[in-house]
């Protein structure tokens, strides 16, 4: 038995097969019903033109002008003219600082790192001091900012410090 290429076979051409759609015409009926809408609409329009009440047109075409309306001054009662001349009093407090503050940036085991951090710190235009304490686990060498007045001003030299990527200052009471 032969083999059959099934795959790079041409396919047939059937003129007279089933496959094959019949061209229908355009529909006459479809160009005729868009006809007789389209006239409508212009007959109905030219109708309501010539048969419209000639009252009604006039109001339409002229509009009514009114009159503007004329401004009355606002009477000013009295508790308003009171609640004018009336004086408030008030007592202002000064809020006491709580004292002065300071700001420690970094606490360091070596002398060498704490300098490093006060030299990022010169550059941003602060002046920072290393404090040298002893304790029970051994030397700390601690980098700290102050005395500041306020609180304020701690915070704002933070943010300073938080421009050139030195983060985690803490700011508390000098002592």
């Amino acid at each position: 038995m032969a083999q059959h290429d099934y795959i790079n076979r041409k396919p047939k051409n059937n003129k007279g097969g089933k496959n094959t759609a019949a061209k229908k015409p355009f529909p006459i009926f479809l160009s005729l019903a868009a006809f007789v809408l389209v006239g409508g609409f212009a007959y109905g329009l030219w109708y309501i033109k010539n048969n419209a009440e000639p009252s009604k047109l006039e109001a339409v075409n002229k509009p009514v002008k009114k009159e503007p309306q004329k401004l009355e001054k606002p009477v000013i009662k009295p508790f308003l003219e009171e609640i004018k001349q009336h004086e408030v009093k008030v007592e202002v407090k000064e809020i006491k600082s709580k004292g002065p503050y300071q700001m420690q940036c970094g606490s360091f085991r070596t002398h060498e790192q704490a300098e490093e951090m006060k030299a990022k710190m010169a550059f941003s235009g602060l002046i920072a001091e290393i404090r040298r304490t002893e304790g029970s686990n051994g030397v700390w060498y601690r980098v700290r900012l102050g005395p500041y007045e306020t609180l304020r001003q701690a915070e704002s030299d933070k943010n300073k410090l938080k421009r050139i990527k030195i983060v985690g200052c803490g700011i508390w009471g000098w002592t």
